[in-house]
């Protein structure tokens, strides 16, 4: 396997093309506005990355009208509270390129998305997945010995894209060896139109050897098995994951900056 701290610095610097258009029936102005196009951060969230977009799109609707900024695919809203690289594999079509998302000031979908007041929403919603996964591996020791300036630092490194930043107070997060071992695994499980699934599931199994993703898989969706094989295409971070695969080296190396592996299951069928 490549040296693990190549895996994070390649997995932070991983970055996904996206255009971004407003459609002609919330057009305001009479002038249909130029797309906008960004090479996004796959390990962000929207709302950390879209005020330019927002500035630009905002002028040309009637802002009597206009409710917050909201983004969608395909007719798909995109929750803003996960990961844009959880919803691209989710979602994108990798046969094309770039991402063509649609910016919509209208029609809030208030029982599809929450609504983002501020970056400090964002913040919050990050901070509470950190803190839920230090529970899981460390029963929480760890992110409660940290001082307040370690947990800002998490925060404002993931902000403004600094790799060394983060990494100088996640690795803390992250150590596991000998009676340290992650007690349980922080994780989702992602398909499309189903709720995300997380349950508790250990690193070892009760003769202390080292659980794979092949079975952290038949212990979440069971029914997705048939005569010993995985129905699904299992991505996260782009990359098609082996069931042979440690989970602990999983999570240490393919967490998202929130400390949780987000998984995502695909139809074989389905390139993207």
């Amino acid at each position: 396997m490549a040296d693990d701290r190549e895996i994070l610095r390649e997995l932070w610097e991983g970055r996904i093309p996206v255009r971004f258009s407003l459609p002609l029936e919330e057009v305001d102005s009479g002038e249909e506005p130029e797309s906008i196009y960004l090479m996004l951060p796959r390990l962000s969230y929207f709302p950390l990355v879209t005020d330019r977009v927002n500035k630009h799109f905002s002028k040309y609707v009637n802002q009597e009208e206009a409710t917050e900024m909201w983004l969608a695919y395909s007719e798909q809203p995109l929750k803003w509270h996960y990961p844009i690289g959880v919803l691209y594999d989710l979602y994108g079509d990798k046969d094309s390129t770039p991402w063509n998302i649609t910016v919509h000031f209208q029609d809030f979908p208030e029982d599809e998305i929450l609504h983002c007041p501020s970056k400090e929403a964002v913040e919050s919603q990050f901070m509470s997945m950190v803190k839920e996964a230090d529970s899981l591996k460390h029963r929480a020791q760890i992110i409660n010995n940290m001082q307040k300036r370690d947990h800002k630092q998490l925060w404002t490194a993931l902000l403004h894209d600094r790799y060394d930043q983060f990494w100088s107070v996640n690795k803390k997060l992250m150590e596991s060896s000998g009676d340290d071992m992650f007690k349980y695994i922080p994780f989702r499980i992602y398909q499309i139109d189903i709720p995300n699934i997380q349950k508790i599931f250990k690193p070892c199994n009760t003769e202390g050897e080292e659980q794979n993703l092949g079975e952290l898989l038949h212990e979440c969706v069971p029914h997705l098995w048939e005569e010993d094989k995985f129905t699904k295409r299992v991505v996260t971070h782009g990359i098609e994951m082996t069931l042979n695969t440690p989970v602990l080296w999983l999570s240490q190396n393919f967490s998202y900056p929130d400390n949780f592996l987000h998984i995502c299951l695909l139809d074989k069928t389905d390139t993207g």
